[in-house]
């Protein structure tokens, strides 16, 4: 069997639509709002392209190419809310990154056939972990009345286990993606026991617990595959910062701090990632230019004539 896998070779069934992710637009953005209209509308087709066939078809054609920052899930802006389609969107995402996430802890075993012992343990333990993850937000997607596939699915999970330097693989997925995760299911918690969803908020506690092990078993193989070895722990935290600068846009994060210090993060780090949304447009700057963009789409559609930017 193939070591060091790409993403392009993963297995999916018809349901399935990948796509490429759009986190590298995202991170290029600049904080005004000219210039973000400017960019989208140029990259409006692919982004269309890349919803064809799937549930968010509809929203492009209704918001145009923004939509995103009009139908955001997560983050600050949606603790207390969300609509049924942020809901749908939202679990999706989280279930396809779980089948992502099951399939890197595979490859890890697999790529590192002289990894310690111990370390081929704790990444089974995460394969067991992800299916069982992977069943749970299945039957959450059927609970908010969604279907799996009806939401594309990008690779950004899968593409970060890619790298054949386990440490940097540690870095990107145990504790950059599966910290993430922390933040989305603390605040995914909150918002079913805010409306009395008791089987959300009682099924993402009990995923969210397996999380933190996972975070955990990142925070100590770093730790170990880096002992004596000051270069190669400076390059973990440069790769560290880099991907969480990279789902640092719009000023949505909020860290989920005690459970990502149980899990082995410092406050240094904490204080770090937090920081990172300073140089991300702002959440208002984001909506604004996705108000723009919506307003001049539906022009376009009823044949209005839209003025050049």
């Amino acid at each position: 069997m193939q070591r060091f896998m790409e993403s392009e070779g993963l297995a999916r069934d018809r349901r399935f639509k990948r796509t490429t992710s759009q986190n590298r637009l995202l991170q290029s953005l600049p904080d005004d709002v000219n210039e973000i209209v400017r960019i989208f509308e140029l990259v409006a087709s692919k982004i269309r392209e890349r919803v064809a066939g799937t549930a968010l078809e509809a929203v492009y054609d209704d918001l145009g190419p923004a939509f995103q920052f009009l139908t955001a899930s997560g983050g600050r802006q949606a603790k207390g809310e969300r609509s049924p389609l942020q809901l749908r969107m939202q679990l999706h995402g989280i279930f396809v990154g779980e089948v992502q996430a099951l399939e890197a802890a595979g490859r890890t075993l697999w790529d590192f056939p002289d990894a310690p012992w111990e370390f081929n343990k704790d990444m089974a333990r995460q394969c067991w972990d992800e299916a069982r993850h992977v069943q749970t937000f299945e039957k959450l997607i059927g609970h908010a009345d969604g279907e799996v596939g009806e939401f594309p699915e990008t690779t950004f999970l899968f593409d970060a286990a890619c790298n054949d330097d386990p440490v940097l693989r540690l870095t990107g997925v145990n504790r950059c993606l599966e910290g993430l995760a922390c933040d989305a299911f603390r605040s995914l918690i909150d918002y079913g026991k805010g409306i009395g969803d008791d089987i959300i908020a009682q099924a993402v506690d009990f995923v969210l617990a397996d999380e933190l092990t996972h975070v955990r078993f990142g925070s100590e193989w770093v730790k170990e595959f880096t002992h004596g070895d000051a270069e190669r722990k400076a390059s973990a935290r440069e790769f560290q910062r880099e991907t969480e600068r990279s789902f640092s846009f719009g000023s949505q994060r909020e860290l989920a701090r005690e459970e990502r210090l149980e899990a082995g993060f410092t406050d240094e780090e904490l204080d770090e990632i937090e920081s990172l949304s300073a140089d991300a447009p702002r959440r208002e700057t984001l909506l604004r230019a996705a108000e723009i963009l919506r307003d001049r789409h539906r022009a376009r559609k009823a044949g209005e004539e839209v003025a050049p930017l």
